[in-house]
């Protein structure tokens, strides 16, 4: 049987999620890949089952149980994003707080520093507007190229290069059926330039991508 990458992750989560099942069913607590695989997993089959989006969220909020937890999961995934299949297509479901609010100073709570970092420093930028033009929400991802969005999405790019939105990484933006949104875009460093140093040595990494990741 040949499957595609995307039907191999399908699986995957499934797998994941079926053994979160089992060990919610012997009474166990669930960690974070095993939570969120259930998550996702319920998420895609109510939107097969012909659910609307809201449903399905509402669906994938009440599959694990907060006292099934183990501490700190709730901190770990404060988002959750899924591709899923409903009738009229394919949506990016964003679930803000799956498992509730985070401990403010728990496990895996997020203590901000007191210092500021500058985020993909010496890119060009670009203002954009993003007008949605379909008929329901839409969650566009940090690093999402802004010629690869969907298709309800209409932006007007500059001429040259390709473009992101000028966000932290894991951030999205939410841009609501009808609006139209004015951001800053930044370039994306294309294979042949990225990881060079001023002298375009390549297998450097350079400063702007591991400021990226911080």
């Amino acid at each position: 049987m040949h499957l595609t990458p995307r039907e191999e992750e399908r699986l995957l989560i499934a797998a994941a999620a079926d053994l979160a099942r089992r060990r919610l069913a012997r009474g166990g607590q669930l960690g974070a890949p095993d939570a969120i695989a259930l998550v996702c997993d319920t998420v895609m089959e109510a939107a097969w089952d012909g659910a609307s989006l809201a449903e399905a969220i509402e669906a994938g909020r009440a599959a694990v149980p907060a006292e099934r937890l183990r501490d700190g999961v709730a901190a770990l995934a404060r988002v959750i994003e899924v591709e899923a299949l409903f009738p009229h297509g394919s949506v990016l479901v964003h679930i803000e707080a799956p498992f509730g609010p985070p401990t403010q100073h728990g496990p895996g709570a997020i203590l901000p520093g007191s210092t500021t970092r500058e985020l993909a420093p010496g890119r060009t930028r670009a203002q954009v507007t993003l007008h949605n033009t379909g008929h329901a929400a839409v969650w566009v991802s940090s690093h999402t190229p802004l010629d690869a969005l969907n298709g309800a999405i209409q932006v007007d790019l500059p001429p040259q290069g390709r473009w992101r939105l000028d966000l932290p990484a894991g951030v999205s933006t939410h841009i609501e059926a009808g609006a139209r949104l004015p951001l800053q875009a930044v370039e994306i460093l294309d294979d042949n330039t990225a990881g060079t140093d001023s002298r375009g040595n390549r297998g450097i990494d350079s400063g702007e991508n591991s400021k990226e990741r911080e």
